[in-house]
């Protein structure tokens, strides 16, 4: 794997590929750091070499254009703080203002460019585009694992300029290491836990994982699917009509490899999706017409647990119910610390997925008690399905 420890960046201009995307408040306070400090030791490397770094990353979903509320100027702040120093600020990410202030960077100077994706020429992969960026630069180094997934002109198009000057970040390389140790190299026995709102989302993931672990466990929104498809009533819990079939069909799979499925066995539910609702607990399958299901319920966390706390390897993504709101988050909330138990007494290596899972251990303080936390949802999503990553195979090649 090429990593920036291959190089040496005196006197060089590193144009990295960041994953800036966080989420900001309504005053532009950065609610949650994490991709952040995450590429702070690519950033430092560099700096410590003797190089300077230009920067470039998205933000939100701009559309169309240039939009105040996703420039990259709002954590400029927090950024010049982490780094101990005064990034400077182009206006754009192209033109006369980047490439002057790029040409006038010093060696241990940093340089943040303007949000990519106010270019439509970003997402769609535009070679001229990215050439426009590689000028930039000496050198291209990617430490954005959360778009690696996607063909963009600064994630994988961009790294065509650089055939012999291109790297994998810090991020990325730990990225794929943790990630290639799930997939590959998993220490049995292997338990997936899968959670979030639909089937729909992670039937290749499923379909994947059921050559691989020896159990799977699935709750959240998806598993009233699951419920449903086997003549469970599930009230007005979240359904997905056409998926029930495959839900069958899945679990038929699972029969088939030997590998054991465990859904949940009872659900705490509400008289509405409000956090002050009227809940309580009944068996799977057994929702009143009125109600839906929020959580799982304690008989399923017990069920979960044991699992859990027995295996040596642990992928999670996916919560198990609203955890957003504090009186449905007691399920997510044990397996999270299930989670933490198998790592810590049982010695298991246990890989959050990104996204909701990395949000919630988040919340409840657990973050440093597993083995890692990814910060690419569907980047690793993909990876694990098989699929190769466009910004991963832009460097590699």
């Amino acid at each position: 794997m090429k990593t920036v420890d291959q190089c040496d960046f005196k006197d060089k201009k590193a144009l990295i590929r960041v994953d800036f995307n966080v989420p900001l408040d309504k005053d532009f306070n950065i609610t949650d750091d994490k991709r952040m400090r995450a590429a702070l030791p690519t950033i430092t490397k560099i700096l410590n070499d003797g190089g300077s770094v230009i920067l470039m990353s998205h933000l939100g979903r701009p559309k169309g254009g240039p939009e105040d509320k996703y420039s990259l100027k709002h954590i400029l702040g927090d950024l010049s703080r982490m780094l101990d120093l005064e990034v400077k600020f182009a206006d754009d990410c192209i033109g006369a203002d980047a490439a002057e202030k790029a040409k006038d960077l010093e060696p241990g100077q940093v340089l943040l460019l303007e949000n990519l994706r106010f270019y439509k020429e970003e997402e769609k992969g535009d070679k001229e585009f990215a050439g426009k960026l590689a000028k930039l630069g000496d050198v291209y180094v990617n430490d954005a694992f959360g778009t690696a997934h996607r063909a963009h002109a600064s994630t994988s198009i961009i790294a065509e300029f650089f055939p012999t000057e291109k790297y994998f970040g810090y991020l990325m390389a730990e990225e794929l290491k943790n990630a290639e140790k799930i997939n590959n190299n998993a220490d049995k026995p292997f338990t997936a836990i899968m959670g979030g709102a639909k089937v729909s989302d992670k039937i290749l993931l499923i379909e994947s994982l059921l050559d691989k672990v020896d159990n799977l466990i699935i709750g959240g929104g998806m598993a009233y699917t699951f419920a449903k498809a086997q003549g469970g009533e599930i009230g007005t819990s979240l359904l997905e009509a056409d998926r029930m079939e495959l839900c069958l069909e899945l679990l038929e799979k699972a029969k088939a490899k030997g590998v054991n499925i465990l859904l949940p066995v009872d659900t705490v539910i509400a008289d509405k999706f409000d956090n002050e609702a009227q809940k309580k607990n009944v068996d799977s399958g057994q929702i009143p017409a009125d109600w839906m299901g929020l959580d799982i319920g304690p008989k399923s966390v017990d069920l979960f647990t044991d699992v859990i706390k027995n295996s040596k390897t642990l992928l999670w993504n996916g919560p198990m119910g609203v955890f957003e709101m504090a009186n449905f988050e007691q399920g997510t909330r044990a397996i999270a610390e299930a989670v933490v138990a198998a790592t810590k007494e049982n010695d298991a290596f246990s890989l959050i997925g990104g996204g909701d899972s990395a949000a919630a251990i988040a919340k409840f303080g657990l973050e440093d008690e597993v083995s890692y936390v990814s910060t690419g949802g569907g980047a690793l999503l993909e990876y694990m399905e098989g699929k190769e990553l466009p910004g991963v195979k832009a460097i590699n090649d």
